[in-house]
């Protein structure tokens, strides 16, 4: 399984081309609570819009519902990149790195705050185009 972050979903429904998906990586994908947040959020009123909300909605969701521990790992990862000189600039992706760690599974990300959190942390990031 690979947990998807926002910023990749944002490039899909923007429809940039560099990222190339095939329905067997589809298979392999899931999300979580902050995740299906920030995305359907963003989302318009639409028949388009209906149809993707519907599929992605259907994604596995990792710690649903959201443990205390995730929560406290979460703030531990912001203390420790600020102690270490690291600034991570939105907390939920502390969340959603902790959630990802908490459940042994990599994140597909175009979001450098993930890049920061796995030099101090055991989070395995992939970027690929």
């Amino acid at each position: 399984m690979i947990l998807v972050d926002t910023s990749v979903w944002i490039e899909l429904l923007n429809r940039k081309p560099r990222l190339n998906i095939s329905e067997k990586d589809l298979l392999e994908f899931c999300t979580c609570g902050p995740v299906l947040q920030e995305v359907l959020q963003v989302l318009r009123d639409d028949p388009p819009a209906d149809a993707f909300r519907e599929l992605f909605s259907a994604l596995p969701l990792l710690s649903d519902p959201l443990t205390k521990s995730a929560f406290l790992l979460a703030s531990d990862i912001y203390r420790g990149g600020r102690r270490k000189g690291f600034t991570i600039r939105a907390s939920a992706d502390c969340l959603i790195a902790a959630i990802a760690i908490e459940n042994r599974v990599p994140v597909w990300h175009r979001d450098r705050d993930f890049d920061v959190i796995a030099k101090f942390t055991d989070l395995r990031v992939i970027e690929r185009d």
